[in-house]
C-alpha cells in the first residue's frame, strides 16, 4: 500500500523590494499579534530584529554553565586537597582556597564556553541540513536583493486565509506557501 506525501505547511513567505518596506511589513506583524515571525535579507537590519523582539535564552543557558563550572572547579580541588591527596606544604591549611582560584576560573570560563554552543545549536534546531524556507524557489534571491518575512503556521494567531489576505495588505511582491 504506497501513501502519498501531502505536504505540510510550514507557514507564509512575503517577498519585500527594500529594507524600508519589510521593516513597515514587520512593525504591522507585529502589531497584529503575529510571534512566531522569521525575517531575511541580504545583510543584518539591526532594528528588524529589535520589532521582532527576539529574546534569547542563551545568557541563561552561560550563567547556569559558569555557575557550574566555578562549584565543580572548586569542589574538585577541595576534594583533591583535602580527602583524595592531602598534603601540606609550608604549612599552609588542607583548605587553602586562594590556590583554587585558577582551576576554579578556569572551569567556569571551560563550561560557559561549552554550555554556549551547545546551548546556540540545540535553540537554533542545528544542525538542520534543510530549512523548509528553501522549497520556495523565490527565496534564492534572499542573500542578493530581496527581503521576507515568514509567519510560521505554529503562530497560534495563524489561520493560513486570513493571515495570507493579511500579507497582501502589506503589499508584497509575492506571498508564497513554505512547505515542510
Amino acid at each position: 500500500m504506497k501513501l502519498d506525501h501531502v505536504p505540510r505547511l510550514y507557514g507564509l513567505l512575503a517577498e519585500f523590494d527594500s529594507p524600508r518596506q519589510i521593516l513597515a511589513a514587520a512593525h504591522q506583524v507585529h502589531n497584529a499579534g503575529y510571534r512566531k515571525v522569521e525575517a531575511y535579507s541580504p545583510y543584518p537590519i539591526e532594528e528588524l530584529w529589535e520589532v521582532l523582539e527576539h529574546k534569547s535564552k542563551v545568557p541563561w543557558i552561560v550563567l547556569g554553565g559558569g555557575v557550574s563550572g566555578a562549584v565543580l572547579g572548586f569542589s574538585l580541588c577541595y576534594w583533591v586537597s583535602t580527602m583524595a591527596y592531602p598534603l601540606n606544604v609550608g604549612g599552609r591549611p588542607w583548605n587553602s582556597w586562594p590556590a583554587f582560584i585558577p582551576v576554579t576560573f578556569e572551569c567556569t570560563i571551560l563550561l560557559s564556553a561549552l554550555s554556549a554552543v551547545m546551548g546556540m545549536l540545540a535553540l537554533n534546531g542545528l544542525p538542520l541540513p534543510h530549512h523548509p524556507v528553501f522549497n520556495v524557489d523565490r527565496f534564492a534571491f534572499a542573500s542578493r536583493d530581496r527581503y521576507y518575512l515568514l509567519i510560521e503556521a505554529t503562530d497560534p494567531k495563524f489561520d493560513k486565509m486570513s493571515t495570507r489576505a493579511f500579507l497582501q495588505g502589506l503589499h508584497p511582491v509575492e506571498v508564497s506557501d513554505v512547505e515542510h
